[in-house]
């Protein structure tokens, strides 16, 4: 029995050892993920981001930045991504500081966490996002945490906002 529970103990921990990493050269911005749950779907069409998914398809990692053309500011980005993308949603966690923002919480059976940063002065709206089935929370809650040391919002191609 202990051999088991080791085992399967020993298996949880498996994600945490092969990471992947998203740079995007245009926009900057950086992120690493456990290879062992994600995987990209396809070769991205854009530069403006990444969708990888689950190995089971049941959740989602989205990465991405792009020119604030409108001149939106935080508050209004926000707003906008609570009544069109979280419409209906319980919000366990919101905090908003200078620059960026976190919306996370429950929507259906589903969990989210999505983080989003303004750089270059507004000019560049940067975000990653992850959603995954509420049952599997214990599990992706841990994901999630890993994954939010590893990134970076980006400044442009040379780091300076061009």
């Amino acid at each position: 029995m202990a051999v088991l529970l080791a085992g399967g103990m020993a298996a949880a921990a498996d994600w945490r050892r092969d990471w992947a990493t998203v740079r995007n050269e245009r926009h900057g911005f950086l992120i690493a993920y456990p290879s062992e749950v994600f995987q990209q779907a396809s070769e991205s069409r854009t530069d403006e981001g990444r969708m990888l998914f689950s190995r089971d398809g049941k959740a989602q990692l989205l990465v991405g930045a792009f020119a604030n053309e409108e001149a939106t500011t935080l508050e209004d980005y926000r707003d906008y991504l609570m009544q069109e993308n979280y419409a209906g949603a319980h919000i366990e966690y919101a905090p908003m500081r200078g620059k960026w923002f976190v919306l996370s919480g429950t929507i259906g059976d589903r969990e989210f966490y999505e983080r989003v940063s303004f750089t270059c002065g507004g000019k560049l709206i940067n975000s990653w996002a992850m959603i995954y089935p509420k049952s599997e929370r214990r599990f992706y809650n841990r994901v999630v945490e890993a994954v939010a040391r590893t990134y970076s919002p980006g400044a442009g191609r040379s780091g300076n906002c061009d």
